[in-house]
């Protein structure tokens, strides 16, 4: 299998319907020879014609024997597909790898593959292999794109198989498909501080040991290789065995990303509407702070965290925060409307309370995206600010994105008026320079969104 990210679109031809289906493939011409043979054979046989008959009898068997060596050849054909890179942005390509081995001691006919893609991928791929020797192999490739987030199904794999005179035709199927998931356009992001926002990583733990003194260092046993200036001496005297002090590890900052996906709060469809652009902005703004370092969740107006709860709802550091953002990116990729009217549960959910998350889960950086608001959301909204250290909110108003007269403005006064840093997103607007306008403005001020 070619390099890349190989899937299990693989496995021998499914035979639905044993040697009767075979026989059901039999073409126009190899029909007209069983029907031709037929009819020599009877009337050699009325006739005495036995040089007619032999006509008639090869007539006969030549279809006969073409369907018995494709319903045998079916068996010993097997196919694999490999999908490179198996995660696209929306407008990227990914490209799909057909191999096809003939594992038989025959050599097959003529042989059509054809996969099977959804239409916003493209038109159906198909192949033409001539001939295929025992033993040997075939590759085709072909490119997938779509401007449309979202998972896709590739596949099943059919493979029409003929003899070289053409008298029968084998439609099979593989049984297996791959699934290629298109997330979200990202840009990236400028690297600026937002308003009340702590860094990354930060010593908090580390000031903690500080001003906790020297009784409430906990302790752990000696392990080789440890410096033995800081052996826990008093612990090892209580402990009987040598004991060094804890290394000091740096604190991981939280981030939090809020999509509002109310039905509600957004109107018009397409890659160009209001709510197409907060996913792709939430989407932006998640791989950003995971690279400055934070441990993130994403939040929806439902309630629902990615990553689980598992730990308190938020990413860890190395590998697992990449298989978070993974996560995250495959949840953005077929986020659809929801059907609440409200935000209580992101509030719950940003309070910690609901969701088994510890009471501290809300504290860190807060960044949302809001549909329309009007008065009650808009106060539920800003008591979210109450437990996050920044908090930042573009909202996108329907009426500007309808090209009417915006009438956010009274809801981002009052969002401000509760320390958020709020900004209007105007239809077409880039969200690098929106992203930058926030990390420039102080808490309350009036921020205008920018234009590409």
């Amino acid at each position: 299998m070619s390099a890349g990210a190989p899937h299990g679109a693989g496995g021998q031809v499914r035979d639905p319907g044993g040697l009767r289906a075979s026989f059901a493939g039999l073409t126009t011409r190899g029909r007209s020879f069983l029907a031709a043979g037929t009819a020599a054979a009877v009337c050699a046989y009325v006739l005495g014609q036995g040089q007619l008959l032999r006509v008639g009898l090869l007539l006969v068997a030549l279809p006969l024997i073409c369907v018995l060596a494709l319903h045998r050849t079916r068996h010993r054909v097997t196919g694999s597909r490999s999908l490179a890179p198996p995660r696209v942005p929306a407008g990227g390509e990914a490209r799909v790898q057909l191999r096809l081995e003939n594992v038989s001691r025959v050599p097959t006919g003529l042989l059509m593959l054809q996969d099977r893609v959804p239409y916003v991928l493209g038109p159906r791929p198909r192949f033409v292999l001539d001939r295929v020797e025992p033993g040997g192999r075939r590759e085709v490739s072909y490119r997938v794109r779509s401007d449309l987030r979202g998972r896709y199904p590739l596949g099943p794999l059919q493979l029409r198989l003929t003899d070289p005179f053409g008298l029968v035709e084998l439609t099979r199927s593989f049984s297996t498909y791959d699934t290629l998931t298109v997330v979200p356009r990202t840009q990236p992001l400028p690297p600026v501080r937002m308003a009340g926002e702590a860094g990354g990583y930060g010593d908090g733990s580390r000031r903690a040991l500080a001003l906790a003194g020297d009784d409430d260092v906990i302790p752990r046993t000696y392990r080789r290789g440890d410096d033995l200036r800081r052996v826990h001496w008093r612990s090892t005297a209580r402990y009987g065995e040598l004991m060094v002090r804890r290394e000091e590890q740096p604190q991981r900052s939280k981030a939090t990303v809020l999509l509002d996906t109310r039905e509600t709060a957004y109107e018009g469809a397409g890659p160009d509407s209001a709510f197409e652009w907060a996913v792709s902005a939430a989407a932006s703004a998640l791989l950003h702070v995971l690279e400055q370092g934070f441990s993130v969740r994403l939040l929806t107006d439902t309630g629902d965290s990615v990553p689980g709860e598992g730990g308190g709802g938020f990413s860890s550091g190395g590998h697992e925060s990449a298989e978070a953002a993974g996560l995250m990116m495959d949840t953005l990729a077929v986020v659809g409307h929801s059907d609440g009217s409200g935000l209580g549960r992101a509030y719950e959910a940003v309070r910690g309370g609901g969701t088994g998350m510890a009471a501290s889960a809300g504290d860190g950086l807060l960044i949302a995206f809001f549909g329309d608001l009007d008065d009650e959301q808009t106060e539920m909204a800003a008591r979210m600010r109450q437990r996050s250290a920044g908090a930042v909110a573009f909202v996108l108003d329907s009426a500007a994105w309808a090209g009417a007269p915006s009438r956010a403005q009274e809801r981002l006064r009052g969002l401000r008026d509760a320390g958020w840093t709020a900004l209007a997103v105007p239809p077409g607007a880039a969200f690098a320079e929106l992203w930058r306008q926030a990390g420039n403005a102080p808490l309350g001020t009036d921020t205008s969104g920018g234009r590409e």
